[in-house]
């Protein structure tokens, strides 16, 4: 029963995605001057979550030889499937295409790998047995899923996609969010020792993330005070559902 609610509640974070289409289909290219408002919330939400629901819990659960491992681990993962997908980008005569546009495919392509650490988050999360933890990092991968779907979402509708394209190209690109999840809930569940070493490993990737990703995303279009913005509310959302689950 533990892993039909994990894998529901993953995928419903994938479904979250979705969400962030909806104001393409409205606004159109308009939805542009949202992006960094959209992009600071995302900033917010996963530096607290990485920090409050993933880094902190490490440090109670292991020692400080594990919680490095696993930072290390983290930031790796991210570095090496930065440098796939910067590889495949500087290649004219890649097969890495969705067929209309260029755009839509390296964007899809890359919230679609950095989505897996994002399931390992919850999955790890879901394992602990601190209280209200594993809902308080459902609850931020959620959240910031929303602003990926914008960013997948801009690109696709530019280059022609219809609007149920949209959604679930958005969708799609978290698919891998409930299949990381389970892996890390089953690890963990298996070798209890795993359990701050994958709690550093996921808060290693998504800080990576952050600072590689999402910050200069927020920063695109010359509007810091707009990304500002957003980041505060992210985190002021994040800390204040902190509070309701007792973290």
């Amino acid at each position: 029963m533990d892993v039909l609610i994990l894998f529901l509640a993953a995928t419903a974070t994938a479904f979250a995605c979705g969400l962030g289409a909806i104001p393409v289909f409205f606004l159109g290219d308009r939805a542009i001057a949202l992006r960094p408002y959209l992009w600071g919330l995302a900033v917010g939400v996963m530096t607290v979550a990485a920090i409050w629901g993933l880094l902190i819990p490490a440090f109670d659960e292991g020692t400080p030889l594990e919680l490095g491992i696993g930072l290390a681990i983290g930031l790796i993962f991210l570095w090496i499937a930065r440098r796939v997908l910067d590889a495949h980008h500087h290649d004219e005569t890649s097969r890495f295409r969705l067929g209309k546009g260029r755009a839509a495919t390296l964007t899809f392509a890359v919230l679609l790998v950095h989505s897996l650490p994002e399931g390992f988050a919850i999955g790890t999360a879901y394992a602990s047995t601190t209280a209200g933890l594993g809902v308080f990092v459902i609850s931020a991968i959620a959240i910031q899923n929303i602003p990926e779907g914008t960013s997948v979402a801009i690109p696709m509708a530019e280059e022609g996609y219809s609007r149920s394209a949209l959604f679930w190209g958005a969708v799609l690109t978290s698919i891998p969010q409930p299949i990381g999840a389970l892996i890390a809930y089953g690890l963990v569940d298996w070798i209890e020792p795993l359990l701050p070493i994958s709690f550093a490993f996921a808060a290693g990737a998504m800080l990576a993330l952050v600072a590689t990703e999402m910050v200069p995303a927020s920063l695109e279009d010359k509007r810091p005070w707009a990304a500002i913005t957003g980041t505060a509310i992210g985190a002021g959302i994040m800390l204040a559902l902190s509070l309701v689950f007792g973290i």
